[in-house]
């Protein structure tokens, strides 16, 4: 009797198509990929801007420029680095001042500079003896002054909405100390930044800057 055995064709293997098939479809969508990019100029929108495409205004430009209804008053900042961060984001949502008071120092100053790079210059500051004059000039100009701090009775950031037609001030207080408590009892108020870590302290700088933008994306945004 003859017996015969059937294998199957060497061709004919399901791990072999199945690689295939896996590769062919990767490759297609693969290149489809890249031709949307390269037509929907996917690369250009991801790509950083060079400084003149950023439309920045000039000193001149900015000191005519409608501005935000903002004053920030910094009260015995003793950093000459957070003096000129504050400046620096003044500038970017080109809040309407910067109120300088006590010890704070003032422009010209190379170390302000460092960090202002130049915003000193195109920021309007004053100079008070004490931040206790600078909010009694502020409120008497209608002004709602707020002090930025930790305090019995304070508002949450989140919790406070400013209005468009109104005219507002923020102090902000001395590393260590914080905002006096004469100039808490004068203000119309006090926001708080939420904090959840060991700290609940932050650098003045960092507090302008969250401040300043809680109040940019509610009166210009």
């Amino acid at each position: 009797m003859l017996i015969t055995t059937h294998s199957s064709p060497t061709w004919y293997n399901y791990k072999d198509i199945a690689r295939f098939f896996h590769t062919l479809i990767n490759r297609f969508f693969h290149n489809y990929l890249v031709v949307w990019r390269r037509n929907s100029n996917f690369a250009g929108r991801m790509k950083k801007l060079r400084t003149i495409e950023m439309e920045r205004l000039s000193v001149e430009e900015f000191k005519e420029a409608q501005k935000m209804p903002l004053v920030v008053v910094l009260d015995d900042v003793r950093s000459m680095h957070n003096v000129g961060s504050v400046f620096r984001t003044g500038d970017a949502f080109r809040i309407e001042s910067v109120y300088l008071c006590g010890i704070t120092s003032t422009p010209p100053s190379a170390e302000i500079h460092k960090t202002a790079l130049g915003a000193e210059d195109s920021v309007n500051w004053k100079y008070f003896d004490t931040a206790l004059e600078a909010v009694e000039a502020l409120k008497a100009d209608g002004f709602e002054v707020y002090s930025v701090e930790q305090a019995h009775g304070s508002t949450m950031l989140q919790d406070f909405s400013p209005v468009p037609d109104k005219k507002y001030a923020v102090v902000m207080g001395n590393e260590v100390k914080g905002v006096h408590q004469e100039v808490i009892d004068a203000s119309d108020g006090c926001l708080e930044i939420p904090q959840f870590g060991t700290k609940h302290s932050m650098n003045v700088s960092v507090t302008a800057g969250i401040i300043i933008w809680h109040f940019a994306k509610k009166l210009i945004i």
